[in-house]
């Protein structure tokens, strides 16, 4: 008997110790996690605060790949849990047959996923995406903070002012530019130039290709915060829409008062326990017969 693997992926602005009470509690429940950190990533928030300049050459393939060798050293194909940009890998590394099952929270969609006035998927360009920054900007190689004001209206707009400072202290880090912009977040709403041809969702210069055709993956299950400003609620509904093709399980979850602090703030057990029952309900185990 060995141990299903777990892996946990964090997102643009938070540092990797944003993921402390789901590595505690997954492994409490039988799974060997892992947190890896983003090449250059250092090991507290704080020190990517004073020095993100490891992250700053860092785009949206290059974090990817790094995940993909990640994930493929395992003796079994892991778990995947990401959030934000985490999220996108997740579903990425999914469709691509290197995962046993992927939750993908709050996920900034493949090419920006923009919606029409029924809330369906539809061509680029227009996202309905929140962006910290003007349009036209160039900024890369650099890293782009999140500032205190805006991390409170985007991120932690669902908790108080007192607990949005902790976590903003806690966890905030600057993101490399040259990621935002190939995830549609640099204010130019042009993320969404490449295609991932039929079957898929593509990105622009990232490169990141999800295969929402794919019956053949594992489970996958998408979680919206319905007060999320970064990655609204419409915005995951429309990702869950675009896997209708697919006869793989995919599922979707709606948190109602959630904003996109739900994986590490007050609330985050609620959610690690939502997913902790469904990989149950899907015949993940934490503990199960070794694979050849």
């Amino acid at each position: 008997m060995k141990q299903t693997p777990v892996v946990l992926i964090h997102g643009a602005w938070f540092h990797l110790s944003s993921w402390a009470g789901w590595a505690e509690r997954f492994t409490a429940h039988g799974y060997a996690v892992s947190v890896p950190a983003w090449p250059g990533e250092a090991d507290t928030a704080d020190l990517v605060r004073r020095d993100p300049g490891p992250l700053r050459d860092l785009g949206l393939a290059e974090l990817t790949a790094h995940y993909e060798r990640i994930v493929r050293s395992f003796d079994r194909p892991p778990v995947l849990v990401g959030h934000s940009a985490g999220g996108l890998v997740a579903q990425h590394l999914l469709g691509a047959g290197h995962a046993r099952a992927a939750v993908a929270i709050a996920p900034l969609p493949a090419g920006g996923v923009p919606l029409d006035d029924r809330d369906r998927p539809r061509p680029w360009p227009r996202p309905r995406l929140w962006s910290p920054l003007p349009a036209g900007s160039i900024r890369y190689p650099s890293c782009e903070p999140l500032p205190r004001t805006r991390f409170r209206h985007v991120v932690a707009n669902a908790v108080g002012e007192a607990e949005s400072a902790r976590l903003f202290d806690r966890y905030a880090v600057p993101a490399p530019f040259r990621l935002l912009a190939d995830l549609g977040l640099d204010g130019t709403g042009s993320a969404g130039t490449g295609s991932g041809g039929s079957g898929s969702t593509g990105t622009g210069s990232g490169g990141t290709v999800v295969d929402t055709a794919n019956s053949a993956r594992g489970p996958l299950l998408l979680v919206s915060g319905q007060e999320d400003r970064m990655v609204p609620d419409a915005v995951t509904r429309a990702v869950y829409k675009l896997y209708g093709d697919s006869s793989a399980v995919t599922g979707l979850k709606q948190f109602v008062d959630r904003g996109h602090s739900l994986v590490f703030d007050s609330g985050w057990r609620s959610v690690a326990d939502h997913v902790l029952a469904w990989l149950a309900a899907n015949g993940v185990e934490a503990v199960g017969a070794a694979r050849d």
